[in-house]
């Protein structure tokens, strides 16, 4: 555990939480993609607007960064999140019309809604520039974010303008217990200080973790409703990660129990303090139910 100049366990009150992207940061941040580390890239198959994306070899030229892996499967329910064309967040296919994300991922600069005109999705491939491309017809932000993420109910649903055809990740029926292995997905800066990169990596990565204990968390942290998930700043989810999926399970029968919200201390080194908070998708089970009218994968 990285302690706080502070202290341990001390929270710093110097600046605000961080969320891990969305649209109302600089231009520089907001191309900056998913978990931060130090992982090797992957390609995919560029695929028409309605097919799903197949696993492919790392594209020639391809470093290895160090701490996790590229994308070892294909991920049919994997979207990213973007404004013309440019990679801002992650998101979860539940349905086939309907996305999980972060709240924070769908807040424009006057802590407003982003028309849903404004957003675009690509869903399916480890290829944030190929897979399905989906329209986005509908934002559904949690009504009680209120635009500070540490005050919880970081998330938010999109309805897409037309069904599509990938295959949704279910929402397990429970939160996981301390110690339960997890899987991150995204893309996105790989290098653990804020600003350290300008590009975000165009081939979906993949990190292996677990819970963590909630001690561990504490930028206004709230155990009913997040996640704290193990993190260093040499393997963790980062800036651009917003809004992608912590998942339970393995190949074949993976499960969703969160969506990326923020760094587990206030720091803009992603990994400090060893954790990384996601909004508790499981225990907004019955929101998104009465959101989307019943229309998503259960487990």
């Amino acid at each position: 555990m990285v302690d706080s100049p502070d202290g341990p366990g001390v929270r710093r009150r110097d600046r605000p939480p961080l969320p891990f992207g969305g649209f109302r940061v600089s231009p520089t941040s907001l191309i900056r993609g998913v978990l931060s580390t130090l992982l090797l890239a992957t390609a995919a198959i560029a695929l028409p607007a309605t097919a799903q994306a197949a696993p492919a070899p790392v594209p020639t030229g391809a470093q290895p960064i160090v701490g996790g892996g590229q994308a070892s499967e294909n991920y049919p329910f994997m979207a990213s999140l973007q404004q013309q064309g440019r990679h801002g967040c992650g998101g979860s296919l539940i349905s086939s019309q309907w996305v999980v994300t972060a709240a924070h991922c769908v807040t424009g600069r006057q802590g407003g809604v982003i028309p849903a005109q404004q957003l675009q999705l690509r869903i399916g491939s480890a290829d944030h520039t190929q897979g399905t491309a989906a329209a986005v017809q509908r934002v559904v932000r949690h009504p009680y974010y209120t635009g500070d993420v540490s005050g919880g109910n970081d998330i938010a649903l999109l309805q897409l303008r037309t069904q599509v055809r990938n295959q949704p990740v279910s929402i397990a029926s429970g939160s996981p217990a301390e110690g339960t292995s997890t899987r991150l997905l995204g893309w996105g800066q790989t290098c653990p200080q804020q600003g350290c990169s300008q590009q975000p990596p165009r081939y979906l990565k993949q990190l292996d973790t677990r819970i963590n204990p909630d001690r561990m968390c504490s930028s206004g942290f709230n155990p009913a409703s997040e996640l704290c998930v193990y993190g260093t700043p040499q393997a963790t989810a980062c800036y651009g990660d917003s809004g992608g999926p912590a998942l339970i399970g393995s190949s074949g029968s993976w499960q969703l129990v969160g969506a990326t919200s923020r760094a587990g201390r206030n720091s803009s080194t992603c990994g400090d303090g060893s954790a990384t908070i996601y909004t508790d998708v499981t225990a907004h089970r019955q929101w998104i139910s009465q959101s989307t009218g019943g229309a998503v994968a259960r487990s």
